[in-house]
């Protein structure tokens, strides 16, 4: 078991990022057959691309690096917010100093695939670090890009969920509805079935937390250059991995406001902007603002700007 004690200081530093270099390295991961298995339907449509960029640019470098417990901090910089880019990732990640790449290659580039010559001279090489990115970019485009702007809405969401939780309910039940596995007791935050055990004091820094669409448990960065951090699975992602959704289901409802506005209905669970439900639902922004619109009309929705965003949300009666 792992144990986070956290005091008031750390829960008032606490807080949300999102990382889209994390999320790509762990799909690299179920690509290469290092973790949770993909859906079938994403295992076929990426994996043809994924086998080509392995053979054509130096992306086994790359994953080389992940061992079964744990991933580079190289390829997955630790994120600075609810903003963060790919852009902003493959920035830092090109910025990696040379000697700290090296580094971390001796730590964590010890397994059969890093005794493959050609990942070797990549990982020996005076330009390791341009190679690196160079492959994971071009990794991020062709497996990623066009599907990141529905799993970021995906991730967003879930920010917005968890912070409504903590408004309402306060920080211990919102840590304990991240996960089965995670409860709150006597001042900290304890993992259970977690393969490394210990204790890890937060020392006033805070708690960095992160949703993820391709994170299977709960999973923790502990060390330097991380802020300790919790990555868990977002919510919404039960039907990217084929599972059973813990949504009504809306045949009645379909019966009653049409298929479209039966969709927004149930998949305002949590509060959304028209964008986030656009890219969340595959459906056209103009569609889903004429539908809002007259659901807002029946008395279904109420809004409320917060910040740039305008998230919806359901009245009672909705």
């Amino acid at each position: 078991m792992l144990r986070f004690e956290v005091s008031i200081e750390d829960l008032l530093r606490s807080r949300f990022a999102l990382s889209p270099a994390m999320d790509l390295c762990l799909l690299l991961r179920s690509l290469a057959g290092q973790d949770r298995p993909l859906p079938r339907a994403w295992a076929t449509r990426l994996l043809p691309a994924f086998e080509r960029l392995r053979r054509e640019t130096e992306l086994n470098a790359a994953l080389a690096l992940h061992t079964p417990q744990s991933g580079p901090n190289f390829v997955a910089p630790p994120p600075r917010g609810l903003n963060q880019t790919w852009a902003d990732d493959l920035a830092m990640i090109r910025a990696t100093p040379l000697e700290a790449a090296r580094h971390e290659f001796a730590t964590t580039a010890t397994g059969p695939s890093a005794r493959d010559p050609r990942v070797r001279a990549v990982l020996d090489s005076t330009d390791a670090v341009p190679r690196i990115a160079e492959a994971m970019d071009q990794a991020w485009h062709e497996l990623l890009a066009t599907d990141w702007p529905q799993l970021r809405a995906i991730c967003e969401r879930d920010v917005v969920h968890r912070v409504g939780v903590i408004g309402e309910h306060g920080w211990a039940t919102t840590i304990e509805s991240l996960h089965p596995s995670i409860a709150w007791r006597a001042g900290g935050i304890e993992l259970g079935f977690f393969p490394r055990g210990g204790t890890v004091h937060l020392a006033g820094d805070g708690l960095l937390l992160i949703p993820s669409v391709f994170v299977g448990h709960i999973a923790a960065h502990l060390e330097d250059p991380w802020p300790r951090t919790l990555v868990y699975p977002a919510r919404g992602t039960a039907a990217l991995w084929g599972e059973q959704e813990t949504v009504p289901q809306p045949d009645a409802l379909t019966a009653l406001v049409g298929q479209a506005r039966a969709r927004l209905l149930v998949a305002l669970d949590a509060p959304a902007s028209t964008s986030h439900l656009a890219r969340s639902l595959a459906m056209a922004p103009g569609a889903v603002g004429d539908h809002l619109a007259i659901l807002r009309g029946a008395g279904l929705l109420v809004r409320a700007r917060a910040g740039r965003s305008v998230p919806y949300r359901r009245t009672p009666l909705g």
